[in-house]
């Protein structure tokens, strides 16, 4: 179970976003000043903190930050603020903070920006070789074969490729590429993954047997040696 500490001095907004990631999955622990923040915060392994700017007393939300990252802790931190100003988005930015979200938020925008950053925090994490069906992947070499043929791939590809990998199995949408591969939080309304997809699926899968890159009609795409599921009819 994924770990979200809540650094948030709002009873009822805290209640709110805490709530929703409980359904979510989430275990969630609140605290709800600065000093109690920072004692959970490096008291505990968490894979997530969503961080209020605005606290009581004299321990702000940059302040724990700073703290944070000047302990070597590299925890994703999402900042909430009312302040939405650019120099203020800089300010957390520059503090460490690796997503900022202003107030008031929808929920389900605070659900995809924790999304992505779990994914971008667990992307390549403590892992140097990866394997499935003939092809074996050297993380940290960034070296690929296939059925012993070594396969060159631009940095890009083997980025994208890896990607694929840390989900096999499972279908990524091109929002989750491009948060991921690209570093885009936008998008920028062009083919690139298509035409990045289409140049790694012909290196990988060209003369192969087993075809491990598959599309996902209306999702995106998927890494697999099974190929994919049929698909049932409601």
């Amino acid at each position: 179970m994924r770990r979200c500490l809540i650094i948030e001095d709002d009873a009822d907004n805290a209640r709110y976003i805490a709530d929703g990631l409980r359904e979510l999955g989430w275990f969630v622990s609140l605290a709800r000043n600065g000093a109690d923040g920072i004692e959970r915060a490096t008291g505990a392994i968490w894979d997530l903190i969503v961080l209020d700017r605005m606290l009581p007393n004299e321990v702000d939300g940059l302040a724990i930050l700073k703290t944070l990252r000047g302990m070597g802790q590299s925890t994703p931190v999402l900042i909430l603020s009312a302040l939405s100003a650019t120099d203020e988005r800089v300010r957390g930015l520059q503090a460490g903070c690796d997503d900022y979200l202003t107030k008031p938020f929808a929920f389900s925008e605070l659900a995809a920006r924790v999304e992505a950053l779990v994914r971008r925090s667990q992307f390549g994490k403590d892992v140097r070789e990866m394997r499935v069906a003939d092809m074996r992947v050297d993380l940290i070499a960034r070296r690929v074969e296939r059925s012993g043929r070594t396969i060159p791939l631009q940095p890009r590809e083997f980025r994208l490729l890896a990607y694929l990998l840390f989900h096999q199995g499972r279908a990524v949408t091109r929002t989750m590429l491009l948060e991921a591969v690209w570093d885009y939080r936008f998008d920028p309304q062009t083919n690139v993954i298509d035409v990045h997809i289409s140049r790694l699926r012909n290196k990988i899968d060209r003369d192969a047997a087993v075809p491990l890159i598959h599309t996902v009609r209306g999702v995106g795409y998927m890494l697999s040696a099974d190929g994919l599921a049929p698909q049932t009819s409601a």
